[in-house]
């Protein structure tokens, strides 16, 4: 078969150059995808340029018209022609600074790639110049033009060229959507540069310059600034910071998830997973967490140019960044609501309920050398009291605190108590303090975040009054909850409790699946999983975990070895051991319908005060709610 020829047995065809427009419109469909790409590359520019306002203005959606002004250092007149040429840039020099690069652009496609499927037309100044000066791209034509110092592109009719291309994209409506995401992205990275989009005429959205947490709650509403934590986090040449959105404020869509890489929005899946892995038990069913994390990293140690759109890198330790990622946004959560609110009570003997349980776990500090961000203000100073931390701020390694720290006056359970947990005929643990565990000091019970517990109702919710006015708690969830929480603690490195099966549970398996069962024989067994190839393509479970005697084996070995196969072994073993853990601690927990004296009931909350993130239960559901004394009365319709 001829490859040089389009089909079977048609005549052949001689190699040729590509004329230089045909090219550009090729690197165009990678580079130009719709409007919002357009506005995205011309911004990145701007900011390049070193901008302090860029307007945007759209006409139809973009389609028809955008227009992107900036304010930045102009092109030399001598310049203007060679900005349009394939590969013509001003950001790098060599290799080296490939390497190295931290601009937003670097390329030199973007213009040529516009022009080559639209109208374009460039009009700049620089300072000191005697007038700016119009460059026609298609063209050519070059004359004087009147504006202020920067750059003005205009683009017209996109895709007018390709016209196929242009039936693929959406309404205008949908298209100023994509256009105003693309321009909010840059938005939140450069709070100190202003922004303005006009539609039609009409100024649609506006940002002025501010600071890092105005700028977010300009961008993302108050909102989300008052259901989220700060994220802070440095270690060596990697910093990470930003906002973390609680779990109860959670969304259906993952629409408010923004990832910076020095200073670049990404989508790396890498990322999103440990992102994800720090939500993994606090997150109720399908439920999209919001966030907004920076990650700072040495440039040499990220490569950017991996996609054209630069919206996809790579990093030189992926493993690393998944970890740390990971570990800040999972301290950043720990802390439940009732912590947050006693760590910011003035009352010393509030503050003492809960010392030990911070002071346990965490060494306060600062950030290390430098300006922290504005992110990590005094306002949300409890906030870095958060699992993970030591020192100077930086995380502990890849070892999470609650392996290597008990809960405060939560004493430690042994794996023989673990085991008699879930074996034993008791179905819950003792909700009172164990008797060698520090007994908290007596409080007022307004003192208490929880409250003083007042009544059970159906034997499944506990009623508490606390300053705010009514707590209401799901028993069950809050101590499945506390449950959970020290058995991870107690477990640390030990092995799972296996359970031989009689007849082994057999699967077939992928290639993959039986090189990695093969590979972590070792690795299965600390989690209670006797996993072998039967055949070339079939796997046999032997053994399992004890404590779930009723699960899908099946199920959760597959998991495990997609773990495994996808990311490092201790991840895996932690991931799988906090499933069998949960489970556990599901059966463990008090059943509905028991009757608490309130003496127990009170021993729940002041547990739930001292357990890291008690305002959910293993499932992601919430675990207690509040009332306050505004809210009853609206019932009533007091003061109406």
């Amino acid at each position: 078969m001829d490859l040089s020829s389009p089909t079977p047995g048609a005549p052949r065809r001689a190699i040729r150059e590509l004329p230089d427009e045909l090219i550009s419109q090729i690197a165009a469909g990678e580079v130009v995808e719709r409007p919002a790409s357009v506005v995205r590359e011309l911004v990145d520019n701007a900011l390049d340029a070193g901008a302090s306002q860029i307007n945007v203005k759209l006409m139809a959606g973009g389609v028809r018209a955008i227009v992107v002004e900036d304010d930045g250092l102009g092109i030399p007149v001598e310049e203007l022609p060679l900005a349009l040429k394939r590969h013509a840039t001003s950001k790098i020099r060599s290799l080296e600074e490939l390497e190295s690069v931290a601009t937003m652009g670097f390329r030199g496609e973007a213009l040529a790639a516009i022009a080559s499927v639209a109208e374009m037309a460039i009009a700049t100044r620089c300072e000191g110049a005697p007038h700016a000066n119009r460059l026609d791209a298609r063209s050519g034509e070059l004359s004087p033009a009147a504006r202020s110092r920067g750059t003005s592109v205009e683009v017209r009719e996109l895709f007018f060229s390709t016209p196929a291309r242009r039936k693929f994209l959406k309404t205008d409506a949908t298209e100023l959507a994509h256009c105003l995401e693309a321009v909010r992205r840059h938005a939140l990275a450069r709070p100190d540069v202003g922004f303005a989009i006009w539609h039609e005429g009409k100024l649609v959205e506006q940002w002025r310059a501010a600071g890092a947490e105005q700028r977010l709650k300009d961008v993302l509403g108050e909102e989300f600034f008052a259901a989220s934590r700060a994220v802070f986090s440095e270690a060596g040449p990697l910093r990470v910071f930003g906002r973390a959105g609680l779990p109860e404020a959670a969304r259906s869509r993952s629409d408010m998830q923004y990832v910076y890489v020095n200073g670049r929005y990404v989508r790396d899946k890498l990322i999103a997973h440990g992102i994800r892995s720090a939500y993994e038990d606090v997150l109720h069913g399908n439920r999209q967490p919001s966030y907004v994390l920076f990650i700072e990293i040495a440039p040499d140690r990220v490569d950017v140019n991996v996609h054209p759109t630069k919206i996809e890198v790579r990093f030189r330790d992926g493993r690393e960044i998944h970890q740390r990622v990971r570990y800040a946004v999972q301290g950043a959560l720990a802390i439940s609501r009732s912590a947050e609110e006693a760590a910011a009570a003035p009352a010393p003997e509030a503050a003492g309920v809960l010392s030990a349980a911070h002071s346990s776990s965490v060494s306060l500090g600062r950030p290390g050398p430098g300006n922290p961000p504005a992110w990590f203000n005094a306002a949300s100073a409890q906030e870095r009291a958060a699992p993970g931390y030591v020192g100077n701020g930086s995380l502990s390694g890849a070892t999470p605190s609650w392996r290597s720290h008990s809960q405060g006056s939560q004493a430690s359970l042994g794996l023989a108590e673990v085991a008699a947990l879930y074996g034993g005929a008791s179905p819950a643990l003792p909700l009172q303090p164990r008797a060698e565990a520090p007994a908290p000091a007596p409080l007022p019970g307004g003192d208490w975040p929880l409250g003083r517990a007042i009544a059970q109702i159906q034997g499944v919710y506990v009623l508490a009054e606390n300053a705010q006015g009514l707590v209401i708690v799901d028993m069950h969830a809050a101590h499945e909850r506390v449950v959970y929480e020290r058995l991870k603690a107690s477990l640390g490195e030990a092995a799972i409790e296996s359970q031989p099966l009689l007849i082994p549970v057999t699967f077939a398996a992928t290639a993959a699946e039986i090189a990695t069962a093969e590979a972590q024989g070792q690795t299965l067994m600390r989690l209670g999983l006797d996993v072998a190839p039967l055949s070339a393509k079939v796997l046999a479970v032997r053994a399992r975990p004890a404590a779930l005697a009723g699960g899908d084996v099946v199920e959760l070995v597959r998991g495990v070895l997609a773990e495994l196969a996808q990311f490092d072994a201790s991840h895996a073993i932690e991931r799988a051991q906090h499933e069998i853990l949960a489970t556990m601690a599901c059966h463990g927990a008090v059943r509905a319908n028991r009757q608490l004296s309130l003496d127990e009931m009170n021993a729940l909350l002041r547990d739930m005060e001292r357990t890291e993130r008690a305002d959910q239960c293993n499932h992601g559901r919430p675990t207690w709610r509040q009332l306050s004394m505004r809210e009853l009365d609206a019932l009533f319709l007091r003061g109406r």
